[in-house]
């Protein structure tokens, strides 16, 4: 039963790190496009490699 003075503001702390972190990528834009990541990835598309001409 000791060790619970430990683990539960240790849970709090972290709880409350990730609530912070979940935050700030609020705030700085982190889900604005959630669309264009998906689009680019599909769409990125890489010049066709040249074939030499038969002869």
């Amino acid at each position: 039963m000791e060790i619970l003075v430990i683990l539960v503001p240790l849970a709090l702390m972290l709880g409350g790190a990730g609530l912070v972190a979940f935050l700030w990528s609020l705030k700085s834009g982190q889900y604005d496009d959630l669309d264009g990541a998906a689009w680019r990835a599909i769409t990125d598309d890489e010049p066709a490699p040249k074939v030499p001409a038969k002869r």
